[in-house]
């Protein structure tokens, strides 16, 4: 619901920017994304094997964390800067994607693990099923916490 949020902020300041929806949004979405995760969004979507998925709805939480962190920064930026026209906004969305770009290359370095991954949404429905088929049956621990013995 967050991601959607800060979404919206970020478009509600490009309709007060003039910039306009469809291909201009694209366009600095596309900036954006570049900017943080270091791949034009068809060449992200295609790392994840993805067709006409939505982007986000593949992203693991610290990508959607960062895209957030991006698109956020982006806001407050141009909120700052009131950019007038088409290409102002387009620096305003590469300097917001790289500030998230930033953060995803320190947090890279310190785990020594790349951020970005191929997995998805089926991916991670997997893994999910698998930890929900781990658990301890409710009723066993709750009757072993009651004291009940079998």
């Amino acid at each position: 619901m967050q991601a959607i949020q800060v979404r919206k902020e970020l478009t509600d300041e490009w309709d007060n920017r003039g910039v306009k929806k469809g291909m201009e949004y694209a366009i600095l979405t596309d900036e954006i994304t570049k900017a943080w995760s270091g791949m034009r969004t068809r060449q992200y979507k295609n790392f994840k094997g993805l067709k006409k998925e939505n982007l986000r709805d593949n992203m693991s939480t610290l990508e959607l964390v960062l895209n957030m962190l991006a698109e956020a920064t982006t806001t407050e930026l141009s909120k700052a800067k009131a950019p007038e026209d088409f290409e102002k906004n387009r620096q305003v969305a590469k300097e917001g994607g790289a500030i998230a770009g930033d953060a995803r290359k320190a947090i890279e370095a310190s785990s020594g693990r790349p951020v970005i991954t191929s997995k998805n949404a089926v991916d991670f429905t997997q893994v999910l099923s698998e930890v929900v088929n781990a658990l301890p049956d409710v009723e066993e621990t709750d009757q072993e916490e009651a004291g009940v013995k079998k």
